[in-house]
């Protein structure tokens, strides 16, 4: 997991290597100072020897603005590495995400790869940050308040080490209580960010049907539960402030009672024992030590918080895609032949019921094909499978006389337009949103691509044409605009293969029957597949397969399925009865 997450470090590694150093620096330069000022106490100011204190109170100045230049510092380089570090993880995050099948995005959700790619990253920034200052720093100080300690006094410096296994024994107690917590939290979050999204996403829903106290209760309960898990968490890390108080307090009361004992004992001669300068500087060096323990505590209630984060991102990291490249893929589809040979698929390998089972299909270049079947007959489901969204789970799958699987994925991808049944425009203009099918077409092309998807009526309508802004989702245009410039976006790849699912649902029949003849004056030698819910859309097609329970019962013409094919019969006449009743 270290190793991993050490990975996007990167150009800043030498940014959190010379944190450390300054942090050494900063530290010898604290020591020497109360060190520096027994001396004066002692040798100067007891002795009356002006002289003596104005030369080791230049050394005093000198070392205490040394310090600050080293605290600077490596306050810079620290908070340079750990932001560079939280964008380079970002970004990995990011880019491991973009290999991710349809399955890979499954497994975790869209709310919990946000919550990974956004809270857990900043847990992350800022245990990386308190890691490469603060874990440096407690240790030297600590190391070196108690190296100086015990030169001074080591029968005296013997109640540090008494101290130490108590608060020690308090922090191991509170990291063992409170990590379980912090991890249940998280999970929380992705939930959190789920009903965030949902209630975003589907906010017309919820106000068409008056659903906004339900959204709210349902919002409330879920944050009370990070609330009650929080709350129990600090309750437990409060412990440690109190804990830490008392030992300084008990260790400070301890110092000064047997300190004035030894000072009156010596004569405050620090040449036989212990003196006045002495107790000081052990005092300040028992703060110092202290300091660094309460520093040590927070450190470890931070990585008690970013192990539960460092885990999760290390997961999203570590994930492969279930979808990659053959030992040696294939770079050219020849043709947009498809042949589906005894296929069965599952969304999920140990499901019982497959989705798809025993599909034996065969398409010819430049077909046009029609789909039709039930809600949930998996027709989705089957055109899927061509650019390889999703791995078959038996059979295969051939494109151009070639195993999907053994294509570079990207070659295979760019040779399949996809529309598919959930439209996406992005925030953007229009020829932006076009040019995501071919970033180097021309405004000739971006034309010619939205006159066969019947779309450049209606952007010549809008004041800026081309350039107008489309608003995130799309949501300034309408159903059928959407569609008809997801259909332009996708002729833009000049694909071999064009797969249209149910993407003409919301334009009129009159709009659907010109881009399909469009289809048939444009793109002859594209292979057309075309999912509808409406046989009008599919009935002049090469052939149309019947889906029901996702199995095929039937492929044929528009005649030849109305005479042999129940299923198709039936939602024919269902529809051409909804016609007679509407006219």
């Amino acid at each position: 997991m270290i190793r991993q997450l050490a990975r996007s470090v990167r150009e800043y590694k030498w940014y959190a290597i010379l944190t450390p150093v300054f942090v050494l620096m900063e530290v010898v330069l604290e020591v020497l100072i109360p060190y520096i000022m027994s001396r004066i106490i002692d040798h100067g100011v007891s002795a009356g020897d002006i002289s003596y204190v104005l030369k080791m109170g230049s050394v005093l100045v000198v070392c205490a603005v040394l310090s600050l230049v080293a605290g600077y510092a490596a306050g810079h380089t620290s908070a340079v590495a750990a932001t560079g570090f939280a964008a380079n993880l970002r970004h990995d995050i990011f880019t491991k995400i973009q290999t991710f099948s349809f399955s890979n995005i499954d497994k975790f959700s869209t709310s919990s790869i946000v919550t990974r790619s956004t809270t857990d990253v900043a847990n992350l920034q800022m245990a990386f940050m308190m890691l490469i200052r603060m874990a440096s720093r407690a240790p030297f100080l600590l190391i070196s308040s108690l190296v100086a300690s015990f030169s001074i006094s080591a029968r005296l410096s013997l109640i540090f080490i008494c101290m130490i296994p108590i608060l020690l024994g308090g922090l191991l107690f509170i990291i063992y209580k409170t990590h379980p917590i912090f991890k249940r939290i998280f999970h929380t979050y992705d939930k959190l960010n789920r009903v965030v999204e949902e209630n975003v996403r589907g906010i017309r829903v919820v106000k068409s049907f008056v659903r906004e106290k339900f959204e709210i209760s349902k919002f409330k309960e879920i944050s009370s539960r990070i609330f009650f898990d929080f709350r129990r968490a600090e309750r437990i890390n409060a412990f440690n402030a109190p804990l830490m108080q008392t030992c300084t307090y008990a260790t400070m009361l301890l110092i000064s009672w047997f300190g004035a004992r030894a000072i009156v004992a010596s004569g405050n001669n620090p040449d036989i024992g212990l003196s006045t300068g002495g107790l000081m500087s052990l005092i300040t060096y028992t703060m110092s030590i202290l300091f660094s323990l309460m520093a040590l505590s927070m450190l470890f209630i931070m990585i008690i918080i970013s192990r539960a984060s460092a885990e999760r991102v290390t997961e999203l990291l570590n994930e492969e895609s279930d979808i990659q490249n053959g030992p040696n893929p294939v770079y050219t589809v020849k043709d947009g032949s498809i042949v589906f040979e005894n296929v069965s698929f599952s969304y999920h390998k140990d499901s019982p019921k497959p989705v798809l089972k025993d599909i034996n299909l065969t398409i010819k270049s430049g077909e046009t094909v029609g789909i039709i079947g039930g809600t949930g007959s998996s027709k989705s489901s089957l055109v899927q499978l061509i650019p390889r969204l999703y791995d078959v789970t038996d059979g295969r799958v051939l494109v151009g006389g070639v195993d999907v699987r053994d294509y570079d994925i990207e070659t295979l991808r760019q040779a399949v337009g996809m529309v598919l049944q959930k439209n996406e425009l992005f925030a953007g203009t229009i020829a932006e949103n076009l040019r995501w099918g071919d970033p180097n077409a021309t405004d000739e092309e971006l034309v010619e691509a939205c006159k066969v998807a019947q779309a450049h009526e209606f952007i010549e309508r809008f004041p800026d044409k081309y350039n107008t802004y489309i608003e995130q989702g799309g949501t300034n245009v309408s159903g059928g605009q959407k569609q008809r410039l997801c259909i332009a976006r996708a002729l833009l790849k000049k694909p071999k293969i064009l797969i249209l699912d149910d993407s003409t649902s919301a334009v009129d029949t009159k709009t659907d029957a010109l881009i399909r003849k469009a289809f048939r004056n444009q793109l002859p030698e594209t292979t057309k597949i075309i999912i509808a819910q409406r046989i009008s859309s599919v009935q002049d097609a090469d052939k149309i397969v019947v889906l029901d329970e996702g199995r095929i019962t039937a492929v044929g013409t528009h005649e030849e399925l109305l005479e042999r094919s129940e299923i198709y019969r039936d939602v024919y006449e269902s529809q051409l009865k909804g016609v007679g009743i509407g006219g």
